[in-house]
């Protein structure tokens, strides 16, 4: 590294700027940011659509590629800079100042969202201590004459998500109402993460104790009862067995490498954040590598509960769709009871079919196939709050497993928030806009309260249908095109030999060829090609949404429709907002540049040196 340096930038003193009570909180923290919901509910899903076991294959290829490489960069550069992502990516140069702005901007949206739908776990959690629980039976209707006509044509679960909990309007242009009992959780809800992030890390890395370890905890109980269930050993065979023609599909490998990259809360800064609390003097190598692991690992570990209960629900659901034949059968032909069971049932159909095919005809048995039902996938919140709620409901002491799935759902999405909070919270406290003075207590709380305010248009009638814009455009795309330039701006801006030394300064010992080339190339590319095939995808259709509406003529069945092209011009602009970011701060600097000379190279003649910075910090000998 040179040493002819003729300015740096000033970096906190060791004992000025907040540090972790030690490694394993630090750990904790990346990792409960890391491990979210995506986890429990997307990872499954992709496993079951994608050749269960197969999928395993793409999945680590990303990993090994994409998901490592770009964690590990993330980690040295805000450990090296000790500053959050717009002052990281001003430090290396201010034309990537944008860099950082932009994963500001995502961290915020993301925020927004991300905790209502935790507004949406704390509304089952509260519920789920209720006996019997309320979305195990259809409510009466006004005349109490019968069941209420919405729940009896779906289902008591269906009724309760979509008309208890989100009251649903049937087309996005409808706002409807708010709901009040959504705005308290709303409110609790923000109100929990103030209190978690009230100092920054030295508040949430108490609370991370708690949030990121005791989901491992309930999801060893689900796995354990999990395995007890009849049909678990179906549900996860069907999980874990290989088709590997699946494979030759590109979506399956988009899947994989998408999965990777936003599990792994890439390009949000909020991994950026939490290394720049490190003392430059930390092996982060082993630090990305480990957290990387730990996350997949999880991914893994969360499928064979979620999948025994499953397979436990399409069991029962086959069972009873196989009793409800054998009762018309043995009532029509005035069998003795007992004479058909399920083990015997088929034996009997062949026969009946051959002896009495027109009687049988008559009856109109349903078709029972145990395929069909474990083909049922759903993912997201359909797992979460319908799919999953339902076979609770099939499980003995259904109440208390209720209460543990959300408690353990909380903790993973209440972890991820710290992680999107730090992304915003510390650029914000290292900004000019925002005093020094200001206490940490109060800029915390402008934040939540701000972020209150705007999240209460997901308490409307419309509310779930904007979240699934917020998800699909503001939380995909833009993280994909701040990624790329992060690696862009590393390697070809900053110069990929700098950080090398960087790097090596701080871990003490020298970068691999690992990742020397997947820095230059791999990566890139594959975010490259992850991107187009992305956007491609997306314009192969117009942009459509399912909606529940009960005047539907294939209702129970949702209702697709097309965005409105108002609608469709947010979604441009959620996607657009983050990534053009990066091309504007360029050009303002350019600009401001030109001005005052005529020196327009990126980096400029002040270069910075992750040693000279941290020069209060002990060298390694020479």
């Amino acid at each position: 590294m040179s040493k002819d340096l003729s300015a740096t930038p000033e970096i906190p003193k060791e004992d000025g700027r907040p540090k972790w009570d030690n490694k394993f909180q630090y750990i904790l923290s990346c990792i409960g940011f890391a491990v979210g919901l995506g986890n429990v509910w997307r990872f499954p899903y992709l496993c079951q659509i994608h050749g269960g076991g197969a999928f395993l294959i793409p999945y680590f290829i990303a990993l090994f590629f994409e998901g490592i490489p770009l964690l590990h960069l993330e980690l040295a550069l805000g450990q090296c800079l000790r500053k959050g992502s717009i002052g990281a990516w001003n430090t290396v140069s201010p034309y990537l100042g944008g860099v950082g702005v932009g994963s500001w901007v995502v961290s915020i949206l993301v925020s927004l969202y991300y905790n209502t739908v935790l507004t949406w776990v704390m509304w089952y959690l509260i519920n789920s201590f209720q006996e019997p629980l309320p979305w195990s039976v259809c409510p009466l209707n006004a005349n109490r004459t019968g069941f209420n006509k919405e729940c009896y044509e779906s289902t008591a679960v269906n009724y309760f998500w979509y008309r208890k909990t989100l009251n649903i309007t049937p087309d996005i242009a409808e706002s409807g109402t708010l709901q009040w009992w959504l705005i308290l959780c709303l409110a609790t809800c923000w109100a929990i993460v103030y209190l978690c992030t009230i100092r920054g890390i030295e508040t949430t890395g108490k609370a991370i104790y708690v949030t990121a370890i005791f989901p491992y905890l309930v999801l060893t109980i689900f796995l354990i009862q999990g395995l007890t269930l009849p049909g678990a050993t179906d549900g996860l065979a069907y999980l874990f067995t290989p088709n590997l023609n699946t494979l030759k599909n590109p979506r399956v490998w988009l899947d994989a490498a998408t999965q990777i990259f936003f599990s792994l809360s890439l390009a949000f800064g909020g991994l950026i954040a939490f290394s720049s609390y490190n003392l430059p003097k930390n092996d982060c190598e082993k630090d990305a590598v480990t957290v990387a692991i730990v996350n997949s690992m999880t991914s893994l570990y969360a499928s064979i509960p979620v999948f025994s209960v499953l397979g436990f629900k399409a069991t029962t659901a086959y069972w009873d769709c196989l009793d409800r034949n054998i009762m018309s059968i043995i009532n029509e032909f005035d069998l003795p009871e007992e004479s058909i069971m399920r083990q015997n049932y088929t034996s009997w159909i062949s026969f009946l079919n051959s002896s009495h095919p027109e009687k049988i005809a008559g009856l109109k048995l349903k078709s029972c196939d145990l395929q069909e039902f474990l083909d049922q996938s759903v993912s997201g919140t359909g797992l979460a709050f319908i799919v999953f709620t339902q076979a609770i409901i099939l499980m003995p002491g259904s109440q208390a497993w209720a209460i543990l799935f959300f408690i353990m759902l909380f903790s993973l999405g209440l972890s991820s928030m710290f992680g999107n909070i730090e992304g915003v919270f510390t650029p914000l406290l290292e900004l000019q806009i925002v005093s020094k003075s200001t206490p940490k207590e109060l800029l915390s709380g402008i934040i939540c309260l701000i972020s209150f305010l705007i999240a209460l248009c997901f308490t409307l009638g419309s509310g779930s249908y904007w979240i699934d814009i917020f998800d699909r455009y503001a939380g995909s795309v833009p993280l994909l095109v701040i990624a790329f330039f992060e690696v862009i701006g590393v390697v070809y801006v900053y110069k990929i030999k700098r950080f090398s030394k960087d790097v090596k300064w701080m871990t003490g010992r020298k970068l691999n060829l690992y990742w020397q080339i997947t820095w230059r190339f791999i990566s890139p590319l594959l975010l490259l090609i992850v991107f187009m095939a992305f956007v491609a995808l997306q314009m192969l259709r117009p942009p459509s949404y399912t909606a529940w509406n009960p005047k539907y003529e294939g209702f129970p069945m949702k209702e697709e429709k097309v965005y409105p092209p108002w609608v469709q011009a947010i979604c441009v602009l959620l996607a657009a907002l983050p990534c053009t970011c990066v091309p504007l701060v360029a050009l303002f600097h350019l600009i401001k540049q030109k001005r005052r000379s005529k020196d327009t190279s990126l980096v400029s003649a002040e270069v910075f040196s992750c040693q000279g910075a941290n020069s209060n910090f002990p060298h390694p000998k020479e």
